[in-house]
Protein backbone atom coordinates (compact mmCIF):
# COMPACT_ATOMS: atom_id res chain seq x y z
CA UNK A 1 0.00 0.00 0.00
CA UNK A 2 1.29 3.48 -0.81
CA UNK A 3 0.02 6.34 1.21
CA UNK A 4 0.39 10.31 1.11
CA UNK A 5 -0.77 12.94 3.77
CA UNK A 6 -2.01 16.29 2.75
CA UNK A 7 -2.31 19.26 5.14
CA UNK A 8 -5.40 21.09 4.76
CA UNK A 9 -6.13 24.52 6.97
CA UNK A 10 -10.05 24.78 6.87
CA UNK A 11 -10.02 28.01 8.72
CA UNK A 12 -11.50 29.97 5.68
CA UNK A 13 -13.37 27.06 3.74
CA UNK A 14 -15.29 24.47 5.18
CA UNK A 15 -15.58 22.26 2.41
CA UNK A 16 -12.03 21.94 0.42
CA UNK A 17 -11.68 20.47 -2.76
CA UNK A 18 -8.78 17.73 -2.90
CA UNK A 19 -9.87 16.41 -5.88
CA UNK A 20 -6.66 17.92 -7.71
CA UNK A 21 -4.84 16.00 -5.08
CA UNK A 22 -6.32 13.32 -5.13
CA UNK A 23 -5.80 12.92 -8.87
CA UNK A 24 -2.42 13.97 -8.64
CA UNK A 25 -1.41 10.98 -5.93
CA UNK A 26 -3.42 8.13 -8.44
CA UNK A 27 -1.51 9.31 -11.61
CA UNK A 28 1.77 7.63 -10.57
CA UNK A 29 -0.23 4.18 -9.86
CA UNK A 30 -2.09 2.05 -12.51
CA UNK A 31 -5.16 0.03 -11.57
CA UNK A 32 -6.68 0.09 -8.18
CA UNK A 33 -8.67 1.28 -5.14
CA UNK A 34 -7.18 5.15 -3.71
CA UNK A 35 -9.05 5.59 -0.45
CA UNK A 36 -8.98 9.30 1.09
CA UNK A 37 -9.62 9.20 5.11
CA UNK A 38 -9.59 12.54 7.59
CA UNK A 39 -8.15 10.74 10.79
CA UNK A 40 -10.36 13.39 12.97
CA UNK A 41 -13.00 12.88 14.97
CA UNK A 42 -14.88 16.01 14.03
CA UNK A 43 -14.89 16.14 10.10
CA UNK A 44 -15.74 13.81 6.94
CA UNK A 45 -15.01 13.36 3.46
CA UNK A 46 -17.49 13.46 0.64
CA UNK A 47 -17.93 12.93 -3.04
CA UNK A 48 -20.49 15.75 -4.48
CA UNK A 49 -20.35 18.38 -7.24
CA UNK A 50 -18.38 21.65 -6.19
CA UNK A 51 -19.23 25.11 -7.81
CA UNK A 52 -22.59 25.01 -8.68
CA UNK A 53 -24.00 25.53 -5.09
CA UNK A 54 -24.15 22.07 -4.05
CA UNK A 55 -21.22 22.58 -1.80
CA UNK A 56 -23.48 25.50 -0.39
CA UNK A 57 -26.26 23.33 -0.04
CA UNK A 58 -24.31 21.13 1.90
CA UNK A 59 -23.56 22.88 4.41
CA UNK A 60 -26.99 25.00 4.64
CA UNK A 61 -27.97 21.32 5.39
CA UNK A 62 -25.74 19.99 8.17
CA UNK A 63 -26.46 23.80 9.99
CA UNK A 64 -29.88 22.45 9.84
CA UNK A 65 -29.35 19.11 11.00
CA UNK A 66 -26.93 20.30 13.38
CA UNK A 67 -27.73 23.09 14.86
CA UNK A 68 -24.89 25.40 17.01
CA UNK A 69 -26.04 25.37 20.19
CA UNK A 70 -26.49 23.96 23.92
CA UNK A 71 -28.37 20.91 23.23
CA UNK A 72 -25.15 18.31 23.12
CA UNK A 73 -23.72 16.36 26.01
CA UNK A 74 -20.52 16.66 24.41
CA UNK A 75 -19.90 20.64 25.76
CA UNK A 76 -16.88 21.83 25.62
CA UNK A 77 -14.70 24.23 23.01
CA UNK A 78 -16.99 26.87 20.62
CA UNK A 79 -20.77 26.94 21.36
CA UNK A 80 -22.11 24.03 19.12
CA UNK A 81 -19.36 22.00 19.43
CA UNK A 82 -21.20 18.64 20.50
CA UNK A 83 -22.58 18.96 16.71
CA UNK A 84 -19.06 19.04 15.12
CA UNK A 85 -18.65 15.40 17.06
CA UNK A 86 -21.79 14.01 15.19
CA UNK A 87 -20.98 15.25 11.47
CA UNK A 88 -18.88 11.95 10.75
CA UNK A 89 -22.23 10.14 11.52
CA UNK A 90 -23.34 12.14 8.67
CA UNK A 91 -20.63 12.39 6.66
CA UNK A 92 -18.42 9.51 6.52
CA UNK A 93 -14.25 9.97 7.34
CA UNK A 94 -13.29 8.16 4.11
CA UNK A 95 -14.53 7.58 0.77
CA UNK A 96 -12.94 4.87 -1.65
CA UNK A 97 -12.58 5.97 -5.35
CA UNK A 98 -11.59 3.37 -8.06
CA UNK A 99 -8.74 4.12 -10.05
CA UNK A 100 -7.92 2.80 -13.80
CA UNK A 101 -4.60 3.78 -15.55
CA UNK A 102 -3.81 6.39 -13.11
CA UNK A 103 -7.14 8.17 -13.23
CA UNK A 104 -9.51 8.38 -10.26
CA UNK A 105 -13.26 6.66 -11.94
CA UNK A 106 -14.94 10.15 -10.55
CA UNK A 107 -18.17 11.42 -12.93
CA UNK A 108 -18.35 13.91 -14.73
CA UNK A 109 -19.38 16.62 -12.09
CA UNK A 110 -17.80 15.00 -9.03
CA UNK A 111 -15.57 15.83 -6.84
CA UNK A 112 -13.62 14.47 -3.94
CA UNK A 113 -14.46 17.31 -0.79
CA UNK A 114 -12.81 17.61 3.08
CA UNK A 115 -15.90 18.82 5.04
CA UNK A 116 -14.92 20.52 8.89
CA UNK A 117 -17.39 22.81 10.73
CA UNK A 118 -15.35 22.55 13.32
CA UNK A 119 -13.72 25.79 14.34
CA UNK A 120 -12.35 25.38 17.32
CA UNK A 121 -9.26 22.92 14.94
CA UNK A 122 -8.51 24.36 11.64
CA UNK A 123 -5.14 22.04 10.82
CA UNK A 124 -6.40 18.90 9.08
CA UNK A 125 -4.85 15.86 7.83
CA UNK A 126 -5.87 13.52 4.97
CA UNK A 127 -4.82 10.52 4.29
CA UNK A 128 -4.33 9.27 0.56
CA UNK A 129 -3.99 5.32 0.40
CA UNK A 130 -3.62 3.50 -2.74
CA UNK A 131 -4.48 -0.23 -2.71
CA UNK A 132 -3.03 -2.22 -6.28
CA UNK A 133 -5.41 -4.33 -7.96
Amino acid sequence: MDTDVLEIDTARRRIVDLTDEVRSFCRTHQDGLCNVFVPHATAGVAIIETGAGSDDDLLDTLERLLPRDDRYRHAHGAPGHGADHVLPALVSPSVTVPVQGGKPLLGTWQSVVLVDLNSDNPQRKVRLSFIGA
